[in-house]
């Protein structure tokens, strides 16, 4: 079976990348609107108004356009959401890339032929996740960074639905859709656009209650940068759909250097001769560009020695060598091999991989051509702190070569060679040439070409000369003003009907394919019939393929109706006559302070899986209902851990992921289904979310940490507030990283089978820049949850929330003794009964707080209530 050539889809962050992009001979571009709702809030975007503009600029270029609406969206934007969706359709997008289930719905309601893909925001990392997103309308689906080529091969074959893989361009620390850290420490959530890239901020590391010097790697949550030319063979011989490269913030330079270099290594292999060559070049070009560092990210699968460099968070570029003088203005440079930050651990908890146990399924590694240092390329020296605004570097001058290294001459304006000292890395991080030739690309004007046509002529003698055009599923039709007559020569041969009717030079079109449909052999019309035909069908067809693909949008409101119709299917279900203090533990302390407490149900969170079945038990002979929560995600051949949870028949279950959903939603007939409640990194944040998973069975809902008190409130109007549960106190899950930070600090193991399990030995802790811990848990799946150290309450809302209805109100333990649990537990049972009042309650529980209680995400609008210390 020949090997499917994948779309190369490129990031457009504002309209100089675009062309770019186009340029460089991007088959897709994505990108967003300055009016919100997409993932990178920060870049320039593109404006609504000239959206028919932009897409026109697109599809003459041969382009597909996808629109990013990928962020939650709050109840009060529905309208707005709405809005742009209408405009988008109309304008001729060729898809949108969506997060929120709301705006799948809103979509559908308004263009049900409007191509919808499923961003990473979410977290689709299984076959069952995969047919909740079908359910809604989604034709592609963007995987998980997290994914080998191993399980995007096993994805690929339990799902019809078309793939898109990030192969190319920055990493993100946690699971997409599933990072709560700017949320929770800056305000500024991810899953709004607004990430705070808390993952490239410097961490201490904390063992055991001790922290733990690892010189200068201080980065432990920064990852390199993704650059997956070795997965591409393996990715299009699965049949992936569409390589995607990361970078809406970044600049032409780069859009360029990585669209052209994968583009390049794409056809080498369609054509059974990959380059390495032109790879290692093209390699050389894009860390240039922007470069953290390579790696293979995940595709590889695990590799936790790698992953992360530990010493910079940011653009490097290539390594040249270290400093070996420093003299005037001059610096005399050798080169070496890069050093590796490899495991970083004790001694005795710091196994080593056993010689071919594991490696790596990608064959070759990434070596990119390092050139010879030129005058007018940047450098910079790794002198002070990485996070050093002001760190020492700038244009070369003038290179010397001197023996197998340089001596680089620097002049004014140039870096402060008073901190350079021999020892030092040196990067070439810039190169002008890259940045003269994407200018000269772009000043070329607009490529032309790209979007293959085809004709089919037919006619007889005394008849017209009939051509009917087709291009990208649009046609056009034409009829010479004379007829055809007898030819005194060749007539309208192949070569002519070529050269006149199909030279599309100047415009978007190249033509494909030449078909004579019934035209009889030495018939002819003038030259410049031809000519005028072709002219007429290129201004119609053109004007038909720059407004995108044809469609149908609804001119009347769909929100209230769409809204009034998901209503209908909500089933009422059980109101608890009183309110409900649900405890969710992870420790069998935890668990003994809850029944001491003569609760009525618990949450079972064993995230490790080991001993959930005694804690069942223990739970059961207490007489408790139990709930059990499911991992956060879960991966192709993972399908287990749901199906163990099932065998222990919970009462309920608490599912984290849309696979797990789907997984006990589609529990065979006859087969018991339990209470099914949605917990917060499902991400509802709007009623229309709320209302269709309530539909399709979901029993209760856990508000997105993402809302604060007045988005709360809104949701609540248009929402059955006792189908919801409110996190009353807890320490929000912050990071959830495939990256396991006790193999790369306390042992050589790249994954679970050689990291020698570190986790079953120590307890780690993250120390941020303001001297707060925070717990880093392992669950089952070798996955690392970061929780917040500060606690988190909703206290002071709880006399609200009861009157609006709200019943159900979770308090999570993560490593509370069961002293620390009992007095929480007891502070917040006074709370709901009335006995005692919020600001007290919150007094109570922060007494074992190493950092105190905050109100955290959830905001309150009215006065502060006392500090609890």
């Amino acid at each position: 079976m020949p090997l499917r050539r994948p779309e190369i889809l490129a990031p457009a962050g504002d309209l100089e990348s675009l062309r770019a992009a186009l340029a460089s001979g991007a088959d897709a571009v994505y990108f967003g609107l300055d009016d919100g709702f997409n993932a990178r809030a920060r870049a320039d975007n593109f404006s609504l108004a000239r959206l028919p503009e932009t897409l026109s600029l697109i599809h003459r270029a041969g382009a597909r356009a996808y629109l990013t609406l990928n962020t939650l969206v709050f109840e009060p934007e529905l309208p707005l959401v709405e809005q742009l969706l209408r405009g988008a359709a109309q304008a001729g997008v060729d898809a949108l890339i969506v997060q929120d289930p709301a705006v799948a719905l809103l979509a559908r309601a308004l263009c049900p032929q409007l191509e919808l893909h499923a961003s990473t925001q979410m977290t689709l990392s299984s076959a069952e996740g995969v047919r909740f997103a079908q359910r809604l309308g989604f034709t592609r689906a963007v995987v998980p960074r997290e994914l080998s080529t191993a399980e995007i091969r096993r994805l690929a074959g339990q799902t019809q639905i078309e793939l898109e893989v990030f192969i190319h361009g920055a990493l993100c620390m946690s699971w997409s859709g599933q990072c709560l850290t700017s949320e929770a420490w800056g305000g500024r959530s991810a899953n709004r656009g607004q990430c705070a890239q808390s993952c490239r901020l410097p961490y201490d590391l904390v063992v055991d209650g001790q922290p733990r010097d690892l010189g200068e790697v201080k980065y432990l949550l920064s990852p390199k940068d993704l650059a997956g030319v070795r997965a591409v063979p393996e990715l299009m011989d699965i049949g992936v759909h569409s390589l995607k490269i990361e970078g809406r913030l970044k600049g032409p330079a780069y859009v360029t250097s990585t669209v052209e270099g994968y583009r390049r290594w794409v056809e080498s292999i369609l054509a059974g001769a990959p380059d390495e060559a032109q790879l290692a070049k093209d390699l050389s070009g894009m860390s240039l560009a922007y470069s953290r560092g390579f790696s293979h990210g995940f595709l590889a699968g695990s590799d936790h020695q790698t992953l992360v460099e530990g010493r910079f968070p940011k653009h490097r570029g290539l390594y040249l060598g270290r400093v070996q003088s420093v003299s005037g203005k001059e610096v005399r440079v050798a080169p070496d091999e890069r050093p590796w930050t490899g495991g970083l651990g004790l001694e005795a908890d710091r196994p080593e991989a056993p010689v071919g146990q594991v490696s790596s399924p990608l064959k070759g590694e990434l070596t990119p051509e390092t050139p010879e240092p030129r005058p007018g390329m940047g450098v910079v020296f790794d002198a002070g702190a990485p996070e050093d605004k002001h760190e020492p570097g700038g244009p070369i001058f003038r290179v010397e070569r001197q023996g197998p290294g340089w001596v680089l001459g620097f002049g004014h304006p140039g870096p402060d060679l008073s901190r350079v000292a021999p020892g030092q890395h040196v990067w070439l991080n810039s190169d002008p040439a890259l940045t003269r030739r994407v200018e000269g690309m772009l000043a070329a004007g607009e490529p032309e070409g790209r979007i293959p046509l085809e004709l089919t002529v037919s006619g007889g003698e005394g008849a017209p000369l009939q051509v009917r055009a087709r291009a990208w599923g649009h046609e056009a039709s034409a009829s010479s003003q004379m007829a055809l007559a007898p030819a005194r020569g060749a007539g309208l041969d192949e070569a002519l009907l070529r050269d006149k009717l199909g030279s599309f030079g100047g415009t978007p079109f190249r033509l494909a394919r030449l078909e004579r449909a019934g035209l009889a052999s030495g018939l002819h019309v003038p030259v410049s019939e031809l000519k005028a035909l072709r002219r007429q069908l290129v201004t119609e067809l053109a004007g038909a393929v720059e407004k995108g693909p044809l469609r149908t949008v609804v001119e009347t409101p769909v929100l209230e109706p769409l809204r009034a119709s998901l209503a209908g299917v909500v089933k009422e279900g059980a109101s608890e006559a009183a309110a409900q203090l649900i405890p969710m533990c992870r420790e069998d302390a935890q668990l003994e302070a809850v029944i001491a407490a003569g609760l009525p149900e618990v949450e079972l969170d064993w995230m490790e899986m080991v001993g959930l079945q005694r804690a069942v038990e223990r739970a059961r002979a207490a007489g408790l209902r139990v709930t059990i929560a499911t991992v956060r995600v879960q991966k192709p051949g993972e399908e287990g851990y749901d199906q163990r949870i099932g065998r222990l028949r919970p009462d309920a279950v608490l599912v984290r992921h849309w696979g797990a959903m789907m997984h006990f939603l589609e529990r065979p007939e006859g087969q018991p289904r339990p209470v099914l409640h949605g917990d917060f990194s499902l991400n509802v944040t709007n009623s229309l979310t709320a209302a269709y998973l309530l539909g399709l069975g979901l029993d209760t809902l856990t508000f997105s940490h993402d809302l604060d008190s007045a988005q709360l409130d809104a949701l609540l109007a248009h929402a059955p507030a006792h189908r919801f549960t409110v996190a009353l106190h807890h320490h929000i899950a912050t990071f959830h990283t495939e990256h396991c930070v006790y193999s790369h600090t306390l042992s050589h193991g790249r994954d679970f089978r050689t990291c020698g399990r570190p986790c079953e030995k120590h307890q780690l802790s993250l120390r941020d820049r303001l001297g707060l811990d925070h717990p880093v848990i392992v669950d089952v799946g070798c996955r690392n949850t970061v929780f917040n150290a500060q606690a988190q309450s909703a206290a002071s809302l709880v006399p609200r929330l009861l009157e609006r209805g709200v019943r159900r109100f979770r308090v999570e333990f993560v490593r509370e003794s069961r002293e620390e649990a009992t007095r929480v537990l007891g502070a917040y049972q006074e709370l709901l009964a009335g006995r005692l009042s919020p600001a007290e309650a919150v007094r109570r529980a922060a007494v074992h707080e190493q950092f105190g209680v905050t109100r955290g995400t959830m905001k309150v609008l009215s006065p502060p209530a006392p500090s609890p210390r």
